[in-house]
């Protein structure tokens, strides 16, 4: 396996983390993991420091305050990067990301720039979710796709890895989002990069411990920024296909 790092972002996770980094470090032996705490009212932070002085291959990072998903794991990127890592994971606290599927994604990342954990391609599944959940989730991802023109069907989901290389090339300093469209907006990076992206079935289990972080506001600004994005992208290459004016000769005498 490449020199791996599985980085989990958290927030008031203090039901979750021991189990799922327990469960990590089972199925993916070889790897290291950054537990990224937004400084967790609940104590999350303080059972991370315990699960690091007890595993050598767990670290954590302490942010200051609450500032988003995306920024968590953007600052867990680029500690990844700066010591060195070649594959970096991103999955959630909250036991939605089965660590017991790490091996089938690790093993697409040996071919591919980014490997994304699918929901919606043929073998992937949610477990537990209500009809409403489900339609939201499905139709965000494909109004997301069609207006961004991304091929890739689930493009909300936040189990991934990426390589160093991708990471690289996808000018992390770019990114402008740090909410539930961040997984878009990393998406959109690494199309426009021009990088190879594999999607890799997988059961996504809604969370049975601990309060989620969604809600409908989440989502309707997501959905406004995707919206931006593609209205901006469509001007773009409109602009890009209307051939510059000939250029006029002026001839005297």
């Amino acid at each position: 396996m490449p020199h791996t790092l599985v980085i989990i972002p958290t927030y008031n996770e203090r039901e979750n983390i021991e189990p799922i980094v327990s469960r990590v470090l089972a199925s993916a032996p070889s790897a290291d993991v950054l537990i990224v705490d937004d400084s967790s009212p609940d104590g999350t932070g303080v059972i991370a420091d315990e699960l690091a002085a007890r595993h050598p291959s767990v670290m954590v990072l302490h942010r200051s305050s609450k500032e988003g998903l995306g920024a968590a794991y953007l600052e867990g990127f680029g500690w990844g990067l700066s010591h060195g890592y070649t594959t970096l994971v991103q999955m959630d606290a909250d036991g939605s990301h089965l660590p017991e599927q790490l091996p089938s994604l690790l093993a697409a990342a040996t071919t591919s720039d980014v490997v994304l954990g699918s929901r919606w391609i043929p073998g992937g599944s949610i477990v537990n979710w209500p009809w409403h959940r489900r339609m939201l989730s499905q139709g965000g991802s494909t109004y997301s796709r069609i207006l961004l023109r991304l091929p890739q069907r689930d493009v909300t989901g936040g189990f991934r890895v990426f390589s160093a290389i991708a990471l690289d090339r996808m000018r992390l300093g770019s990114v402008e989002s740090h909410g539930y469209c961040f997984q878009i907006d990393m998406l959109l990076h690494a199309v426009r990069a021009g990088l190879v992206v594999t999607e890799v079935p997988i059961t996504f289990v809604e969370r049975t411990l601990g309060a989620s972080k969604m809600s409908s506001r989440i989502v309707i600004e997501a959905m406004g920024r995707v919206t931006m994005w593609g209205l901006t992208g469509q001007t773009a290459r409109r602009a890009a296909a209307v051939p510059p004016p000939a250029a006029v000769t002026s001839r005297q005498g």
